[in-house]
């Protein structure tokens, strides 16, 4: 099994700054793709990025491009969202997963919580 738990999230003003956390545990060899999510309120989960085991962006929402950023420390199986320029609509709760081998099970984290406003 793997968990993950998320990190870094709080209150920001629209155009500022903010890196989110993904720390992995457990079965760490197991894990391939990580991902990062969101979901606002009344809204559906949609993805935001993709990151592989080598640290290649195998996704990125076209919304978040250039904005966001993800990447992966394996050394310490941490994957980071760096986002910029952040948004009012960019308000949600994000939350973090790892895709695992062998049967590509999903492993969730509880999320933290990303509010833009003045």
């Amino acid at each position: 099994q793997v968990k993950v738990v998320e990190s870094g999230g709080g209150l920001v003003q629209p155009g500022g700054s903010l890196r989110l956390s993904c720390a992995a545990s457990g079965n760490i060899a197991s894990i391939n793709l990580m991902g990062w999510y969101r979901q606002a309120p009344g809204k559906q989960r949609e993805v935001l990025a993709v990151i592989t085991t080598g640290g290649r962006t195998s996704y990125l929402q076209d919304s978040v491009k250039g904005r966001f950023t993800i990447s992966r420390d394996n050394a310490n199986n941490v994957v980071y969202l760096q986002m910029n320029n952040l948004k009012p609509e960019d308000t949600a709760l994000y939350i973090c997963n790892a895709d695992t081998e062998p049967r590509s099970t999903l492993y969730w984290g509880r999320g933290t919580q990303v509010t833009v406003s003045l």
